[in-house]
């Protein structure tokens, strides 16, 4: 029972976080505790202005940078732009309470925005019912916050684990891609377009509707400057020379006043629930995946640590207050992060004083980016979305690891010639798949013997290596499990076949065969099974085996079992392959008397 509580203790708590608390008075263990789970309650204490004339620079940059990023993603979503607004002014003061980065910048993010439009187009039209588009949009933010908090309350944080590095950079490439794409109707000026996100839809609209386009002024050029400059200049531009009085299309109306409450509008029935909660799940993981991998990018440049539980709650109280005032999802993303970071941001004050930018926007100038062009907003879009595609990455996974680059390629090509489910859902199928091969394939090596040194390496990695006469050294460096049991069973018998040809060929035989199991770290029942089909199938042939340095773990269940008292016996056990050897060659001189092969 202690051996499987320390497991899962180290399965789920890993970093161990209450520590130390057994110690204190019961009002101390319980302020811990709640400074754990809010950890403005650590930081804001020691807050001075030394820190704030910092978080007030990076927080006004960053505000400059939510305003068209959030009134843009929000047009990518086929939402009312106003509703991107709503989401930088609330979830920030919720992550600045929950948060445990210094550096992350909370706000919407292009890949969630269209993943969710996506999924959910497949339902419901954002033309022919807007209301309810919006709030089936509400009600997914709602079960990605509570997908999100259940995670970081029952730390299970392993799940994001499975989007690997190499996945999220193809998603994200891919992503990039097919937003592009998108963008080409603002900047081309079409009123008709697909909504579909792959490249042969995408085409085929370009040639279907290529009698809409209109030369449009040369706004893309001008986002270079900054996305906040664009909306002001190309805003200015269109209000002189009333461009949308000549075709050029703007963002529309934009009504003042901060989020309204939404939570009457969260639609929990009917036959669209299963919609919006596949649609908060896949985003809601996504959303995870960016936000950890971004805060944690930072944190290591400034040699801090931040808690991925605790961002996973924080995340989550954001998404669920959030859904009941307007927004929709939000996590931490990497442009507005990286500004947040260069800026000079030392706490996440500066998500606090974004958010007050944010709200004098929505009281005071909400009104004035209704001029806004949406090639401008396009131009902002295809600009951010650019560093998205990394080439250099391709490349380095390519010369790196092969299979890496496979797993990059499927959820890129996914993207953009399928949907973003299904590239999302292959990648990480085929991560899956590779850790299962990892599992059910693992390797075997032969040792030799260094000469002069009690050192034992792979013979194939170190060609000097010695093998040792008459004795045959493996090395099984993964947990055996039912998984790969019957491989292993299967190899370790191959390998002593082949050294019985190998001895044979200088006219001795194979008489003692050493199983190093220091990188064993676990073993089940089908696992002993099989080391006593082994020990079996060596009995016949006259084969001794040895057992060298098994962990704590392993000789446990072995001892358990009856492997080492009924099997093997206890003398068969040893610290050292050295003293394994030792042993194998005292017992072939005392009871086989035979000569030893010639060395090899």
């Amino acid at each position: 029972s202690e051996a499987l509580r320390s497991g899962l203790a180290e399965t789920f708590f890993p970093d161990d976080p209450f520590r130390g608390f057994g110690a204190l008075p019961p009002k101390e263990r319980a302020w811990g505790a709640l400074k754990y789970f809010v950890p403005a309650l650590e930081w804001v204490p020691q807050y001075g202005i030394d820190k704030f004339k910092f978080d007030l620079l990076a927080g006004i940059t960053i505000a400059s940078l939510a305003i068209p990023q959030g009134i843009s993603y929000a047009r990518l979503a086929n939402l009312p732009p106003i509703i991107g607004l709503y989401s930088s002014f609330v979830p920030p003061l919720l992550y600045a309470v929950f948060g445990s980065s210094n550096n992350l910048a909370v706000g919407t993010v292009a890949a969630a925005s269209l993943l969710l439009a996506s999924i959910i187009e497949d339902e419901v039209s954002p033309e022919d019912n807007p209301e309810l588009y919006l709030h089936l949009f509400y009600t997914a933010a709602f079960f990605t916050g509570i997908f999100q908090t259940a995670l970081g309350v029952f730390r299970l944080g392993l799940i994001v684990d499975f989007l690997s590095r190499s996945t999220i950079t193809g998603f994200m490439g891919g992503t990039a891609m097919i937003i592009i794409m998108q963008q080409l109707k603002g900047l081309l000026g079409m009123k008709h377009f697909t909504s579909k996100t792959d490249l042969i839809s995408v085409v085929g609209s370009i040639f279907k509707y290529r009698h809409e386009k209109k030369k449009m002024p040369h706004l893309f050029w001008v986002s270079a400057i900054a996305p906040f400059m664009v909306v002001v200049i190309g805003g200015v531009f269109d209000f002189l020379v009333h461009g949308d009085e000549h075709g050029i299309p703007i963002v529309g109306d934009l009504k003042k006043g901060i989020n309204p409450i939404s939570i009457s509008q969260l639609r929990f029935n009917g036959k669209h629930v299963g919609v919006v909660v596949k649609a908060g799940l896949l985003s809601g993981i996504l959303a995870l995946a960016e936000g950890i991998a971004v805060g944690r990018s930072l944190a290591m440049i400034k040699n801090e640590q931040i808690d991925g539980n605790k961002e996973m709650i924080a995340f989550g109280m954001m998404n669920i207050v959030g859904s009941f005032t307007s927004c929709y999802l939000t996590t931490g993303p990497f442009s507005k992060s990286a500004v947040n970071f260069d800026a000079g941001g030392k706490t996440p004050m500066s998500n606090v004083v974004m958010s007050v930018c944010i709200l004098l926007v929505l009281l005071f100038l909400a009104p004035l980016f209704k001029y806004t062009p949406l090639v401008a907003l396009s131009s902002i879009i295809v600009v951010a979305m650019i560093g998205l595609i990394k080439v250099k990455e391709f490349i380095r996974l390519y010369r790196v690891d092969k299979f890496d680059f496979c797993i990059c390629m499927v959820a890129f090509v996914g993207v953009v010639f399928f949907t973003m489910v299904i590239g999302l859902s292959a990648s990480v199928g085929l991560s899956v798949l590779r850790a299962l091969l990892y599992v059910a394939r693992p390797a075997t090596v032969k040792l030799g013997n260094i000469t002069g040194t009690e050192v034992f390496r792979d013979v194939k990695q170190y060609p000097h290596a010695k093998s040792v006469p008459n004795i045959l050294v493996l090395q099984l460096g993964s947990p055996i499990y039912f998984v790969n049991a019957g491989y292993l069973r299967e190899r370790i018998l191959r390998w002593v076949e082949d050294e019985e040809h190998i001895c044979k060929g200088h006219g001795q035989d194979l008489q003692c065969l050493v199983l190093d199991l220091g990188g064993v770290t676990s073993i089940d029942n089908t696992g002993i099974g099989m080391l006593g089909e082994v020990h079996k199938g060596l009995d016949r042939k006259g084969i001794m085996i040895a057992l060298a340095n098994p962990r704590l773990q392993v000789t446990e269940k072995l001892v358990v079992s009856g492997y080492i008292k009924d099997t093997i016996g206890e003398e068969s056990v040893f610290l050292t392959i050295t003293d394994a050897i030792a042993s194998c060659r005292y017992g072939l001189r005392r009871f086989r008397g035979k000569e030893g092969c010639s060395e090899v």
